[in-house]
This record gives structure tokens, sequence and C-alpha cells, in this order.
């Protein structure tokens, strides 16, 4: 897409003033419509087996570069595009057909209610952990009906889960750590972006229960967590395995490193009938499940939007 520049250049008709006096903005507006270009862009993509609705991601990107969407979209791609613009989607276009996810080229994408910020740092939010969501508050509104309660979201990552939970139960008091200092600079980025609806929200790092405060220790309502669970021997696509962390992905040789830390040390932490909700490979239900039973939790496993079993919610009696 390289060309789709150079002849923006040579169409160009007029030149944009930037905001100061005197100065002059090198955004040139050539003859072209944006219209031109999404088909061109849908064309690229393509020829990429990577890329499943060419059509679609096509249009993501528009967006992204021309800034609007909806019905303002489809009446933007009737404006001369420029340079600048150009520019940038052919660096995105090109990006996406290297391989790299389109939520990481777009630098964000949406969980449940949220737009969050995603880059390498951290996962990309995916809908089975949305249903994580679902369980959780289902826990928290248990115990608290009105409203209320303490919630912990370990491994936070983007702060998928634990944003999401702040920003629908905004009465609930929100904890989310995580080990690794960039995955936290991610989330404390998404936090920034829900205003007031975050003020009730704490960021700390630390590994999994050493993150918590020591006040905290049998006052948690719902620990929940997307911990890595991925075995270290398991093969995985080349779009996930040489874009997302490994460190968020892998935990040893049967994948069940930290959901068994996770098991065996949330009783410590969570008050009398609290609850314990961890996402897990179809795989692993069966025996993490026999391990919060074996705890004297009181265990119940559900599935996905696709019917796998995909997580566990293990309360503590009392």
């Amino acid at each position: 897409m390289a060309t789709w520049a150079t002849f923006l250049m040579r169409s160009c008709t007029t030149i944009s003033r930037g905001d100061s006096p005197g100065t002059m903005s090198d955004d040139l507006t050539g003859t072209a419509p944006w219209r031109s270009f999404l088909t061109e862009t849908e064309q690229r993509l393509s020829g990429s087996s990577d890329v499943e609705d060419p059509r679609l991601e096509a249009r993501w990107l528009m967006e992204e570069v021309v800034g609007v969407d909806g019905a303002d979209f489809m009446a933007a791609l009737g404006q001369l595009a420029t340079t600048r613009g150009v520019a940038r989607l052919d660096s995105m276009v090109e990006r996406r057909l290297g391989g790299e996810p389109i939520q990481y080229v777009l630098g964000h994408w949406a969980f449940r209610r949220l737009d969050l910020m995603v880059d390498r740092r951290v996962l990309i939010p995916r809908p089975e952990t949305e249903v994580v969501v679902d369980y959780a508050l289902i826990e928290l509104d248990r115990l608290h009906p009105e409203g209320g309660g303490v919630v912990a979201d370990l491994g936070t990552g983007s702060g998928a889960i634990g944003l999401s939970i702040a920003t629908e139960r905004p009465g609930a008091r929100a904890v989310l750590t995580d080990v690794s200092e960039d995955a936290l600079a991610v989330a404390r980025a998404n936090l920034a972006g829900l205003g007031m609806a975050g003020s009730h929200v704490e960021v700390f790092g630390g590994r999994w229960f050493d993150a918590l405060p020591t006040e905290m220790s049998g006052q948690i309502d719902v620990i929940v967590s997307n911990p890595p669970y991925v075995a270290t021997t398991e093969d995985l696509p080349a779009s996930v395995l040489d874009w997302e962390p490994e460190g968020a992905l892998r935990a040893g040789p049967d994948g069940r490193n930290d959901l068994d830390q996770l098991v065996a040390g949330a009783e410590l932490w969570l008050r009398p009938g609290g609850a314990l909700v961890l996402e897990m490979a179809p795989t692993q239900t069966t025996v993490v499940a026999e391990l919060a039973r074996a705890r004297d939790f009181e265990v119940a496993v559900h599935e996905d939007l696709a019917g796998r079993e995909r997580l566990i919610v293990a309360r503590c009696k009392g």
C-alpha cells in the first residue's frame, strides 16, 4: 500500500493549516475519497490467511484512521483522504498482513461494556472470559444483594475482569493485581479511562496472594482469576504464540501450576461464604474441582458460550 501515499501526494489539491499561526501542517488532502481506500484495504486483507473477515477488518481499520464509526462512518467515506491518514492506514494494514492480531493493530478491544487498551504487554480479552465475569457478579450479588462487597481480580492483565466488575457494580471495592509491571501499566491506563467509575479500584503488584494487603485476609467476597493454564508442551497457533505474552499463557507441564496455587491459597483470603471463580481449560475442570472439594469448598463447574466446561465456582462454607 505504499503506492497509496504516493498517489495521494500527486493528487493533492489543498494544504490544511495547523492550529498555530504561521505554521503549516504536513497533512495534505488529495482528490481520492476514503471510500476508495476502504475497497483497497479489503482487497489486500483478502490475501492473508490470518484474516477471517477482510470486509469487517477493513472497516475496523478505516474507522480507527478516520476517527468515526456507525452512521457517521458511512458519511466520512465520501470525504477526501489525507496523506497522514493514508500513511497510518498503510502501516496498520502492513502490521495485520504480518500476522499481528487485529486487536493489537487497533490498540484497543471491546470487552463487555468496556473498550480496553490492549497491546503486546497483555493477553487479548476473549469472549470466554466475559462468562467468568458473569459468575463473579452472581457470587457478589448473592453476598451483597443491596450492593457493595470486595472483589479481587488476581492476574488482571489488561484489567478486563476487575474493571468490568467495577463498572457494572459501582458500589463494590475492586482490587486488581498482577506480577507483570508491563501488565499493571496497561491496567492502570484502562483504569484511568474509567474516570469516577474507577474510584473504588486499587491496583497492586505481586504474585497472586502476595500482592494483596494483609488486612484483606478473610475479608474478600469474591476472588476471580483468568490465570495462565496452557501446558508448556501444548501447541499454540502462531497468532497467539508469536504475539501474546507467554508468561500469561503457560503454567507448567500440565498447565495447572497457577490454578493449584490459587485453589490452595484462596480460603485464607475469602470471607465465610465467599467464592473463588477460576477460568481454565475444559480438560482441567474435573481435576481442579476435585482439588477444591478436597479443601472443603462447595464446587460447581460452568460452561462458556460455546458449551465447553470453562470455569469453576468454589464457595467457602460458612
